[in-house]
């Protein structure tokens, strides 16, 4: 589900690399749990003890790596075309039917988002989709932001969706792709955007890997993603047998991954991870959010 959506059925630091990674424990709570506070990447205290490496050596950093495959190749690699028609469906069936989800996730997202005022103008969002989070932008004055997604059909909601927005036509661009290979600059962002998203890349590794690339130092990732229910479980049970049917229906999305951890060992300087449970979701119902720090 490279798509927003679908249809419901931190360590030691290491020398060299910076401030200490720091995390913070899960938190599992329900919808009215506390909401991440704004992500410090350390680095004011970085600066503050230059005076501390003065006489260490100088060393020439490399250039981030770009992405390593063309974006275009890696969208027909990963995500062929699907028939016209069922892309035309699907689009339209997030537009019509995430509403209730939309409903009860907005707080989470209200608090998350507010974030983004202060992380910078250049905004990319993994798997757009229709637009769901757009409105969350009104108020990050002159941003601009590339929405990415490989289903082309979901471009006519997400522009309409910024037009309800309020945000200017120039300060929208929608862009087919995919998160292994985001069609975006090295360093060139100040923040990424992922709802839902990574329960249906091929590699997510690889995507994380992407987002850290595009984010410029000290840049935000912010993210909800839905996980797999505890082991041993009835819900895990259910997820799992649910699964293949759920990949199918939905685009690729999978029900049984421990995204949250994934994220915790992707290397962000800091991260603030929580879970909650979702009741409109059901299967879906497990969630993690916060925001990581390049």
């Amino acid at each position: 589900m490279q798509q927003q959506g679908a249809v419901a059925l931190p360590p030691v630091a290491r020398p060299g690399r910076g401030p200490s990674l720091t995390t913070t424990k899960p938190r599992r709570s329900c919808i009215s749990a506390a909401l991440p506070r704004l992500c410090r990447c350390g680095r004011r205290h970085f600066i503050g003890s230059s005076s501390a490496t003065a006489f260490l050596p100088l060393l020439a950093l490399p250039a981030p790596a770009a992405s390593p495959v063309d974006p275009e190749v890696m969208l027909e690699r990963v995500h062929p075309s699907r028939p016209e028609w069922y892309e035309k469906f699907y689009a339209t069936a997030m537009d019509k039917f995430m509403k209730p989800y939309e409903a009860e996730i907005a707080e989470y997202k209200s608090k998350l988002f507010s974030q983004l005022v202060a992380a910078g103008k250049n905004i990319l969002e993994l798997g757009v989709g229709t637009g769901p989070n757009l409105k969350y932008y009104a108020n990050a004055d002159g941003v601009n932001i590339v929405g990415v997604d490989p289903n082309k059909h979901m471009e006519e909601y997400a522009r309409a969706a910024a037009v309800s927005a309020g945000l200017p036509s120039s300060n929208f661009t929608f862009r087919r792709g995919v998160c292994e290979a985001l069609p975006a600059e090295d360093n060139s962002m100040d923040a990424v955007v992922g709802t839902l998203v990574l329960c249906s890349v091929s590699d997510i590794e690889m995507a994380l890997r992407e987002i850290k690339r595009v984010l410029k130092p000290g840049g935000l990732y912010i993210f909800i993603e839905h996980v797999a229910a505890p082991d041993g479980s009835f819900l895990r049970f259910v997820q799992g047998a649910f699964n293949p049917l759920q990949q199918f229906v939905s685009d690729g999305c999978h029900l049984t991954r421990e995204t949250g951890e994934i994220i915790r060992e992707a290397g962000f300087s800091s991260l603030d991870l929580n879970t909650t449970c979702l009741s409109s979701a059901f299967i879906l119902s497990p969630h993690v959010y916060g925001v990581a720090c390049k």
